[in-house]
């Protein structure tokens, strides 16, 4: 995973065989990613590599990511759903996103022409940071189970007894991280990795 924040932007965050490849990901936006990566500077955040991405923090709290994906750059607020989206830029990553929220680009145009509003939005999530506000943790028991998930839980009574024993959290984790992609085949192959990882008691990070 990549560790230097300089070298994000040329190799990638190393997490996939297609970082420090010409088809790595950065390489669709590389315009977008430096425009969006002075933007944010200018607005006094701290420019960190966590995840192997660049993370921007206010006084050691992580405020939000920037990010390279096949189709969209982003900015991606860690509490998001705590600001004022006047402008209506932001976007949820995902049906089961609670707290954070995205903004999209796919051309540099639309970064130009907001970048007052993007500036506004920056300074606002600092302003959350100095403020302490917090965003309350969903319950797991309001959760959506995909609908892949609940079918490999009724057939292996052993995955279900593992994956109820987890923690809240944990539960939590590998519920989000199953629902995010749009096709079933992907959120199959998901619960196929993270199967033995449920069995042994272990979280998605651990």
């Amino acid at each position: 995973m990549n560790t230097n924040i300089d070298s994000y932007f040329e190799a990638g965050c190393g997490r996939c065989p297609l970082g420090g490849t010409p088809q790595c990901k950065v390489h669709l936006w590389p315009k977008e990613l430096q425009l969006l990566r002075k933007l944010i500077l200018s607005c006094g955040l701290i420019e960190e590599v966590k995840w192997g991405v660049p993370c921007y923090t206010f006084q050691a709290s992580n405020v939000l990511i920037l990010a390279a994906f096949k189709n969209f750059c982003s900015l991606n607020f860690f509490k998001g759903a705590l600001l004022n989206d006047e402008n209506k830029l932001l976007d949820k990553q995902g049906e089961n996103a609670h707290s954070t929220r995205i903004i999209r680009f796919t051309d540099i145009e639309k970064i130009i022409q907001n970048e007052a509003n993007i500036k506004a939005y920056i300074y606002e999530a600092i302003e959350i940071e100095k403020a302490g506000l917090k965003i309350e943790p969903i319950k797991t028991s309001e959760l959506v189970y995909p609908e892949e998930l609940q079918t490999k839980l009724n057939e292996n009574s052993n995955l279900k007894i593992a994956f109820e024993a987890l923690t809240p959290g944990r539960q939590r984790g590998y519920i989000i991280h199953f629902s995010q992609p749009k096709q079933s085949k992907t959120r199959e192959s998901r619960i196929e990795k993270c199967t033995q990882a449920i069995l042994d008691g272990k979280g998605l990070n651990d």
